[in-house]
């Protein structure tokens, strides 16, 4: 007696069906013998439309060549559209362009977004265990993720030292900005070890966020940022400590590295003083591939600077090594957010 003739036969407590090739062959099976009421409802229709042909009367209407015709408007390419990634067609040339839109993600950041952790209860694990849908979407995800080639963004340094695209000529509207995700990770701090949001440290200030994932990259924020490379930048930070700040987030994903990091967690204390062990934060997992499509993270070996208002809004950001009209655009972008945010704390005040 075959099963497939009697699939009522089959154990419904056996969770492992939904691995076996016949399990999807018995289900479209039962679906297609079964149909349901809309699909007969949709049949009757058309029956009755065969029967009663409607002319067309749109098409019976003779069309004037010299009638006015809307204009059609051409899509504008993203500035990152043609930008090297870690994943799909290599690209053999490439030159950065200046970012004339906004990125980042469409909505604001709250704080428990992007964990990584899995709050799933056992019930919700053990239907997503069972669901096929499920499995052909995390199979997708996983030769996505596993064709990768591991030196790609390695090779991609070779166009303009990884500088993926140019920063805006001037910082972005406040109305038009998008905003810079919710991340989570450890900080320095001895007296909390726990992992922490990155959204609480943003709010209400101006911040200057450097992200990267290796020595280089960080080399390349701190041209950026650094009292070396800018000094009227400094003075900046100095002048305004209770507006403008820094932040540092180190995104690493391997085990092996994260666990160099906390090695020597020292270093990285003595550098950047006891002031700042707060707002630097190691991220281990949560940026998504979504994520690093919104906010221009296309290289792990590239760093990226971001300049944020007080809402976590995205007005300025740059990539890889800094240039001088770079520097000089950053430094002008700085002081309008710090005077914008100085406009806002003196309106709550009064």
């Amino acid at each position: 007696m075959s099963l497939a003739r009697r699939p009522r036969l089959l154990c419904l407590l056996c969770q492992t069906r939904a691995f076996h090739p016949s399990y999807r062959i018995l289900a479209e099976q039962r679906s297609s013998a079964t149909p349901s009421p809309s699909a007969a409802t949709e049949k009757a229709a058309t029956a009755i439309t065969t029967a009663n042909p409607t002319p067309n009367i749109q098409s019976a209407k003779p069309t004037d060549p010299k009638a006015p015709q809307s204009p059609t408007v051409a899509p504008t390419l993203s500035p990152l559209e043609d930008a090297p990634r870690s994943y799909g067609k290599r690209v053999e040339k490439f030159t950065p362009k200046p970012l004339t839109r906004p990125i980042g993600m469409r909505n604001p950041p709250q704080p428990g977004e992007n964990t990584g952790i899995d709050l799933r209860t056992l019930k919700e694990r053990r239907d997503d265990f069972a669901n096929y849908e499920k499995h052909l979407k995390r199979r997708q995800e996983l030769t996505s993720k596993f064709s990768r080639p591991y030196f790609r963004d390695w090779g991609n340094l070779k166009f303009h030292k990884g500088k993926t695209f140019y920063p805006p000529p001037r910082p972005f509207k406040k109305d038009l900005s998008l905003f810079f995700p919710n991340l989570y990770g450890r900080t320095l701090l001895k007296s909390h070890v726990a992992p922490r949001d990155t959204t609480p440290t943003l709010l209400n200030k101006v911040s200057l966020v450097s992200v990267f994932s290796s020595v280089w990259a960080e080399n390349q924020t701190r041209t950026f940022t650094s009292a070396e490379s800018s000094p009227d930048l400094d003075a900046l930070l100095r002048q305004h400590p209770d507006v403008l700040q820094r932040v540092w987030i180190n995104v690493e994903e391997n085990t092996l590295k994260a666990w160099l990091i906390r090695l020597f967690v020292g270093g990285i204390r003595r550098r950047i003083g006891e002031p700042n062990w707060g707002r630097y934060f190691v991220v281990r997992k949560g940026i998504s591939d979504d994520i690093r499509e919104s906010i221009g993270l296309l290289n792990s070996s590239v760093g990226y600077t971001y300049l944020l208002d007080g809402e976590c809004r995205i007005r300025w950001a740059g990539s890889g090594l800094c240039e001088e009209h770079e520097r000089e655009g950053l430094v002008k972008a700085a002081q309008r957010l710090v005077e914008e945010q100085r406009n806002i704390v003196k309106r709550e005040v009064s």
